[in-house]
């Protein structure tokens, strides 16, 4: 009989090799889609990397006062919640915050594809806001709040739809068409519209809008439907 430790040492190394090519390989997809969207290498390869560095930071912009305690980790403002987990408040008020590469750079992304649709062909923007509408309430009906986590929504749903109304609607601009409807629509229909479900149900001390940055549905819904318009 063999001894099962090769086995077992094989496996590992696996675990740990997969663990290292899997940011590798989202960045290549990432880098991929950004290109597909008209942007030129160097500044999709500066995107990407900011996304990936913006996904740990979250801008507060409201401070919501609440009737009961609430836990917090000082350390989730900056997505490093999980690495101390022992630093946790408690406190009288929820923080609605935004997050840099899981909400605002992709938006800003949003609005350069816009422009460039109304500069190839303006009749498209309605087409555009039409798959963002489509999409927008497909997340609000699938999305459900999470006890202390948030909101829960399978990015790769939201990125379906959004590729399909793009090619159905204009193949030409499919790419642009999907990845402004594939963002807009969880931002909306998940994030935004669900806030106070979130505030009131969930006791979370931080909602983050586009919570998990680059892992976050926003971002992946984004360009998964870039890739498959």
């Amino acid at each position: 009989m063999f001894p099962s430790a090769p086995f077992g040492c094989l496996s590992l190394a696996a675990f740990f090799l997969l663990l290292v090519l899997f940011p590798l390989l989202f960045a290549n997809v990432m880098f991929t889609a950004l290109t597909k969207l008209g942007l030129k290498p160097e500044l999709s390869l500066l995107i990407a990397f900011a996304i990936f560095l913006g996904g740990a930071v979250n801008i507060p912009v409201k401070w919501i006062p609440r009737d009961e305690l609430v836990e917090v980790a000082p350390s989730k403002l900056f997505g490093l919640e999980r690495m101390f987990p022992n630093l946790i408040h408690h406190r009288t008020y929820t923080v609605v915050a935004v997050n840099v590469g899981g909400c605002i750079i992709p938006c800003l992304i949003v609005v350069y594809e816009l422009i460039r649709i109304v500069s190839i062909e303006p009749l498209a923007l309605v087409v555009t806001f039409c798959a963002i509408a489509i999409n927008t309430a497909v997340c609000y009906w699938i999305a459900r709040p999470i006890p202390k986590v948030g909101i829960a929504l399978p990015p790769i749903i939201p990125a379906l739809v959004a590729a399909a109304c793009g090619f159905m609607f204009m193949r030409d601009l499919a790419p642009l068409i999907a990845f402004s409807a594939g963002v807009l629509g969880p931002l909306i229909g998940a994030d935004i519209l669900h806030i106070r479900t979130v505030l009131k149900a969930t006791g979370a001390g931080v909602a983050s809008i586009g919570g998990a940055g680059t892992f976050d549905g926003i971002v992946l819904s984004g360009l998964v439907a870039t890739l498959l318009a």
